[in-house]
């Protein structure tokens, strides 16, 4: 096991049942592990943890989603993932602490992932689904796909402080079990269960959170009004209801919060609660029997929906989907529903710690491809921010000790800090400008501020030479993946999804970038214009772009007007030109990969 961290912490916010506050333990070396590797040792495993923590114990572990069938036969999985347990408890004689983290060093994570999913593959399982939905086989499939990547510096010790960084509250989780580690930072609460009462709190729906308040207010709102949503939360909820009555006593069962709203970092998330008294003599086997899988990862009807979940998924998820938690002292258990978990493995070959996560959505009748495939950009969010350290970036043009656009670089600045949590300190930032144009009173320079997450502004300045009367610009020969990503919409020094498109094409002033649905977006440096019957347009923000500072000023002006634009559109362009705050207006002419012209400059363009 990693030494330098505990064997086992839980981080779990309060649940709302009584006496059952939030908890933040971390453990040492164990007493004993107990553990399945088949599915006719699975009972015996969750049967000895709940007799330990009876008696006095504390036990922290995980039932891996494939042991489904262990609790019930007509649960159809894949075999289990190689060397993983299908459950696994750590037994502790009590708690050492919670201030764990503060061994952590999440800024030195760095961990690579590969692009996941392709659209040709989910938008045929998207048909298939629909099509099992329309002959009546099921109403719901929470249908996911498995994430690869490798953490290439850093401990996976590190890259669960830097998880819970990104998602801190919730339920979170780690476990050390030697040649693999479990960094699990679920939002969603499977069960809490005092002996007595039984809480449970799928969570169905979802919408991306926004930087400003009142977009992000009308997303909730939009979200909590969504009949598809809803209809997704009250189908789950009412499967949960079926699976929570296998144990509760008769007429207890109930639901005392529906579409509840929670703001996640990257999302809006919505919950319902079910509650129910359990009958005496009732055990943690039993529980499990009775609901496990939680609904909200399975689907509806629950044995139909994972049978589909089989045939459409090529592999098991192992512990995600599965649940992990705590057994208190006294037989109380409290386990989340692992998403947004990552399994990190010790590998040789290459030697690297390889990570497997997962991302996924539920899918009913309503559900289209291009917005379930937004929601699963949307939810891998929170990996993506932990996996690099990342700044916050703003180039400005400095001429003759004159800050160029100053506040609305500061005002787009805030608001990206507000987006990830960094701190703001507007005063440090001005102190931090002032200083670099005073001693740069004369002459062009361009200006790099970065800001990193603690707050502490950095301002550099170098030479810049004249920008030429008219640049070259090359269609990129493929689309940018990222373009609906937070590390577009706000400007970060997280830039390897631009440095890649330049890379491709060496020798071009910039690269026009479009996304999966064919649209153009911006360059890798400028925003983008094209003059069509008299008229300069620029992509709107929804087509996935930086809302550039040279952009906002020309729309504000009227100078340019938003539409959405093709690569169709290029061909019956007059003209085109890039833009930015730093160079201004840039006239253009534009090449295919490969060298054929496509667009030149128009006379007589005057917009910039």
């Amino acid at each position: 096991m990693n030494r330098s961290a505990p064997s086992a912490l839980i981080d779990f916010a309060p649940t709302g049942l009584p006496d059952q506050p939030g908890l933040r333990q971390s453990f040492g070396i164990p007493l004993q592990v107990l553990q399945a590797h088949s599915l006719d040792e699975v009972r015996g495993v969750i049967e000895a943890a709940d007799a330990l923590a009876l008696a006095g114990h504390w036990c922290v572990g995980f039932v891996a989603y494939e042991a489904a069938a262990a609790l019930d036969a007509a649960l159809q999985t894949h075999d289990p993932l190689p060397d993983l347990p299908l459950a696994w408890f750590a037994v502790y004689p009590a708690p050492v602490g919670a201030d764990a983290f503060d061994e952590a060093r999440p800024d030195a994570v760095q961990a690579e992932w590969a692009q996941g999913p392709q659209r040709e593959r989910f938008d045929a399982d998207l048909n298939a689904l629909h099509a099992a939905i329309a002959a009546g086989e099921i109403y719901q499939v929470n249908h996911t796909a498995a994430l690869h990547g490798w953490l290439r510096a850093g401990r996976p010790w590190d890259l669960f402080a830097a998880l819970r960084r990104e998602q801190p509250e919730g339920f979170g989780a780690w476990i050390d079990g030697g040649d693999w580690q479990v960094l699990s930072a679920s939002p969603e609460l499977f069960f809490d269960w005092n002996r007595r009462q039984l809480l449970m709190r799928p969570m169905k729906g979802t919408a991306p959170r926004a930087s400003d308040t009142r977009t992000d207010q009308a997303a909730a709102a939009g979200l909590q009004a969504s009949a598809k949503e809803r209809a997704e939360n009250v189908m789950i909820v009412d499967l949960v209801r079926n699976d929570v009555s296998r144990v509760a006593e008769p007429h207890s069962v109930r639901v005392p919060r529906l579409f509840h709203l929670e703001p996640l970092p990257t999302v809006w998330q919505m919950t319902s609660d079910v509650q129910a008294a359990t009958r005496p003599g009732v055990g943690l086997w039993d529980v499990m029997e009775a609901i496990f899988p939680c609904g909200s990862i399975t689907g509806a009807p629950k044995v139909q929906a994972m049978r589909h979940i089989r045939e459409r998924e090529p592999a098991g998820r192992g512990v995600y989907c599965g649940a992990v938690g705590v057994l208190r002292p006294g037989g109380g258990a409290t386990f989340n529903v692992a998403i947004r978990t990552v399994l990190a493995r010790n590998s040789s070959d290459p030697p690297a710690t390889a990570l497997a996560a997962g991302v996924g959505s539920g899918i009913t009748w309503d559900a289209r491809p291009t917005g379930e495939w937004s929601e699963w950009r949307h939810k891998r969010a929170f990996i993506d921010r932990a996996s690099q350290p990342f700044e916050l970036l703003e180039t400005l043009a400095l001429q003759d000790g004159v800050l160029q656009h100053r506040w609305r670089h500061l005002a787009r600045l805030a608001g990206a800090a507000a987006h990830f949590g960094f701190v703001w300190t507007p005063s440090d930032v001005d102190a931090c400008l002032d200083a670099l144009a005073t001693r740069h009173p004369q002459g062009l320079w361009r200006v790099r501020l970065t800001l990193d997450r603690h707050g502490r502004p950095q301002a550099t300045a170098v030479a810049m030479p004249a920008t030429p009367a008219e640049v070259l610009l090359v269609l990129d020969d493929r689309p940018l993946a990222e373009a609906h990503s937070e590390f577009v919409r706000f400007k970060t020094t997280r830039r390897h999804h631009y440095d890649t498109a330049a890379a491709r094409h060496p020798g071009t002033f910039d690269v026009l970038l479009w996304n999966e649905a064919g649209e153009l977006t911006e360059c890798t440096r400028a925003n983008i214009a094209l003059c069509i019957d008299g008229r300069w347009l620029t992509p709107p923000l929804a087509s996935g772009l930086l809302p550039g500072i040279g952009r906002e000023t020309l729309l504000q002006e009227g100078r340019l007007h938003e539409a959405v634009l093709t690569m169709a559109d290029l061909e019956r362009a007059s003209a085109i030109a890039c833009f930015n705050s730093l160079r201004g207006w840039m006239p253009a002419r534009l090449q295919r990969a490969g060298g054929t012209r496509m667009v030149g400059l128009a006379s007589g363009s005057s917009s910039g």
